[in-house]
């Protein structure tokens, strides 16, 4: 299977027929499967993560450019069947089903919302993947399921300011002023450095420091 990787090919599951639709398998381990692997996991974050990066989640791939051995959608399908919660690589894969406007990208082997409910079940306590996938939902117009999602991201890490900031901006774009406010202070005061959401509130009058 390293082999696949190190020589390019697009996927190790390049025979593997595409989900019948409205199927959605869980991540399991399979005979010559590379992984699963947590992303979150210390003891992954060194050659296993590297060598799929490397070959499968390039630049190119992550800003949705050109794939790196295949269609982009084969290269992230490869990542995530690698590292299910990888969040950067859900990211571009849901960016890539907004862009083709599909719910299962050219190469992807299944859905948007397949690849996002394997990793909440591969990785129940990873609050990252909840935040990405809102944004994706917030960008399809499904707004109630965006927060939702935002609420379950906040659950899992209350004090995470990423997590606390993107909350603030979805209700802010959700014209939800008061509740943007109060996540907005909170994250601020959890330490996110980006001054864009209060900048925002600024502009109309709603923004208010921490007394």
């Amino acid at each position: 299977m390293v082999m696949c990787v190190l020589l390019g090919c697009a996927s190790a599951w390049a025979n593997t027929a595409l989900a019948a639709d409205g199927a959605c398998p869980p991540v399991t381990p399979s005979p010559g499967q590379f992984g699963p692997f947590d992303y979150n996991d210390p003891d992954n974050k060194g050659h296993n993560l590297q060598i799929v990066e490397q070959y499968h989640f390039s630049p190119a791939v992550q800003m949705l450019s050109h794939g790196d051995s295949g269609s982009i959608g084969g290269d992230l399908d490869y990542v995530l069947r690698a590292f299910p919660n990888h969040p950067r690589a859900l990211n571009s894969m849901a960016n890539l089903a907004l862009k083709e406007k599909t719910d299962r990208p050219n190469g992807a082997h299944f859905t948007v919302g397949c690849y996002f409910e394997r990793a909440f079940a591969f990785a129940p306590s990873d609050a990252l993947i909840h935040m990405v996938y809102a944004n994706y939902l917030y960008q399809k117009h499904k707004d109630n399921a965006a927060l939702e999602q935002d609420a379950q991201a906040e659950k899992l890490d209350p004090e995470n300011a990423n997590i606390l900031y993107n909350e603030g901006l979805l209700y802010f774009n959700l014209k939800d002023y008061d509740k943007s406010l109060a996540y907005a202070q909170k994250a601020y005061a959890a330490g996110f450095p980006l001054p864009g959401l209060r900048k925002k509130l600024e502009k109309i009058g709603k923004w208010s420091p921490v007394n």
